[in-house]
């Protein structure tokens, strides 16, 4: 059986090059309300890029926090296509919604 963290990572692997999805939005997809053991998950993330922890922001479209350094998060989203307008990213158009 999969811990929390694996499962996380599991769904995080769904989010496609290009797209973002939140804390809020993988905690959900597990059924949970746990968004910070999310972020934890994220932090602790053992495969990266492999599992792009970088692709989750916060709920607001802030880019949030990563384990290598804000800086290294946007530019690796912006390499990625992803627009960043005052600090913040736009769901609408690059939010990622799971099935």
């Amino acid at each position: 059986m999969k811990n929390f963290y694996e499962k996380c990572y599991s769904i995080l692997r769904k989010v496609p090059k290009g797209k973002v999805t939140t804390y809020k939005d993988i905690a959900k997809a597990l059924h949970s309300k746990a968004y910070r053991a999310v972020g934890t998950a994220m932090n602790k993330n053992p495969d990266a890029p492999k599992t792009p922890c970088h692709r989750v922001i916060n709920s607001d479209g802030k880019v949030g926090n990563f384990a290598h350094g804000q800086k290294k998060k946007i530019e690796m989203l912006k390499n990625e296509g992803i627009t960043i307008k005052n600090e913040k990213i736009d769901l609408k158009k690059y939010g990622f919604k799971f099935k």
